[in-house]
């Protein structure tokens, strides 16, 4: 059987997006890949890793959405093969920013959208993950882990909790926002606000799609749709919460740095990648850019729905 994040509908995924928005400018769809194997973050209780990630820190750079789905469904039919070969099935991990796009689970409502699809603002995709729409553009760092659950625990909401906690951590201990989980929802929240969404997939214990964490992102665009389906809850971010936080007495906030939005996301993706090594107990091993060129080469197939 495949799960979803949430109680959906199983239904056919379509390969193209919903809606062809063209955007106003050219993204190049061949990324760079920084070239090091060797994590660049610091990472603590080397000798109690379990298993090794390797990770795409594509961060820097605007991903198209198709092209990071399509990769993402790659690695997933490699890791099935490994497993059918009985072969070690490692995890894997990407780390980017999306231009502006939309995306839908299985279940979305058009009802949660305030625009019409023939004439939506961005380009729409209907996805296999679980969750109504939301919301990515740039200046949100995404992190797509591809994890067999084999390899840690077979249980979904034990991952859904666990990808809350990468959040709640980088938050609190680099940027002393405290952020907490809502009963009841899925994501991470400040008070009313929510500060960054997740939807997955999983199929024969491999989970892909991911979380979204708003660090500088522009906003607006949570205004023309219903965020996850939630009418009565505002969407946050880093940015926006440390103007706010500007005006109290607070020493700890005192001591953080007054970073550019460059610096804000940079200082972000570091503290998430370390925060998901700890929670997950795996070491970090950086990909050059040969890895995903294969994954380029080799023809994708909508996945199918498999019994674990």
């Amino acid at each position: 059987m495949t799960f979803l994040a949430t109680q959906c509908v199983i239904a056919s995924i379509p390969t193209h997006p919903v809606s062809n928005h063209q955007p106003k400018r050219c993204l190049a769809q061949r990324i760079p890949v920084v070239k090091t194997q060797q994590s660049s973050f610091p990472t603590t209780r080397e000798s109690r890793r379990e298993s090794e990630c390797e990770c795409f820190n594509l961060y820097k750079e605007l991903v198209p959405y198709r092209q990071a789905w399509s990769w993402q469904k790659s690695i997933v039919k490699e890791k099935k093969a490994l497993i059918e070969r009985n072969q070690d099935c490692p995890d894997s991990l990407f780390v980017l920013q999306h231009p502006p796009v939309y995306t839908m689970g299985t279940g979305t409502s058009e009802k949660f959208l305030n625009f019409d699809l023939k004439d939506a603002p961005f380009d729409v995709h209907r996805t296999e993950r679980g969750g109504e729409v939301t919301y990515h553009g740039p200046g949100q760092i995404v992190m797509y882990p591809i994890m067999n659950l084999r390899n840690h625990k077979m249980d979904l909401h034990w991952y859904l909790r666990s990808l809350e906690e990468v959040i709640i951590r980088a938050l609190s201990k680099t940027f002393s926002i405290k952020a907490s989980q809502l009963e009841g929802l899925t994501g991470v929240w400040h008070g009313n606000q929510k500060l960054a969404a997740i939807g997955i997939r999983v199929s024969q214990w491999i989970a892909y799609h991911g979380l979204a964490l708003n660090v500088t992102t522009d906003l607006t665009p949570f205004r023309w749709i219903v965020p996850c389906g939630l009418q009565n809850y505002q969407v946050g971010s880093i940015r926006g919460l440390l103007g706010e936080f500007e005006s109290f007495d607070n020493s700890s906030r005192k001591q953080l740095p007054d970073p550019d939005d460059g610096q804000l996301l940079d200082i972000a993706c570091k503290s998430l990648i370390n925060e998901f090594s700890e929670v997950f107990q795996v070491g970090i091993n950086y990909e050059t850019i040969s890895r995903l060129e294969f994954l380029e080469s080799e023809p994708v197939k909508p996945l199918k729905e498999e019994v674990i």
